[in-house]
């Protein structure tokens, strides 16, 4: 099978989940039982990485909140955000570093079209040196605005939470041990990445990313 280039669409997933099925009987069981996975692309760019900033460490609704203030308030892009203050930021309902680190980022000149064509592991390294950008937020970037297909972001609480309950671990694994269990899904892992966010809503009842 040809190596994947990008997720652009629903053949994409499929694919991926095919890839999946035939390498994993784990797998092979729960993929019918979650449907079509979803594709959860985004336009690439500055808004991207600033909703993923948003999104850290506060519940899906409360990002989407913020984020429609901002969006209201006409403070989604680059150069709105370079002329805003951090208390004009705050009142929209921003913490103080997470004002920082959108201002930052848009300050910091990063050219957007350029990361498309980066690997995987330079747009990362690209991404982390901005100020409050970890390797969990550089690698959801990637997999939903870049498209990038063997990405998986194993921080993700959700992510190892799934992998614990779907494989019947005694715990929950690290990201070290997530990405260790995932190495037979490559070249496919961003979409076994969706998969596990499936299965997370699928056994907890909520979603686990936007």
């Amino acid at each position: 099978m040809a190596e994947p280039v990008l997720i652009a669409g629903p053949e994409d997933i499929a694919a991926g989940a095919a890839h999946l099925a035939r390498v994993c009987p784990v797998w092979a069981g729960v993929l019918p039982e979650l449907g079509e996975l979803p594709l959860r692309r985004r336009d690439d760019g500055f808004p991207a990485i600033a909703q993923a900033v948003i999104g850290q460490q506060i519940s899906i609704a409360a990002a989407g909140a913020i984020w429609a203030r901002l969006d209201a308030a006409g403070m989604t892009e680059e150069a709105a955000l370079r002329m805003a203050t951090e208390d004009e930021l705050r009142a929209l309902g921003l913490s103080r570093p997470k004002a920082r680190y959108l201002k930052g980022i848009a300050d910091a000149g990063i050219d957007w079209i350029a990361l498309r064509d980066m690997p995987d592991d330079r747009a990362i390294a690209t991404l982390t040196a901005l100020p409050g950008i970890g390797v969990w937020t550089a690698e959801i970037y990637l997999m939903f605005a870049l498209g990038r297909p063997d990405v998986l972001a194993a921080g993700d609480l959700a992510l190892q939470e799934a992998a614990r309950v779907m494989y019947d671990l005694p715990e929950r694994p690290t990201p070290a041990a997530l990405r260790r269990l995932a190495e037979p899904w490559a070249p496919w892992r961003a979409v076994a990445a969706r998969g596990l966010w499936a299965y997370y809503r699928h056994a907890k009842g909520r979603e686990g990313v936007t």
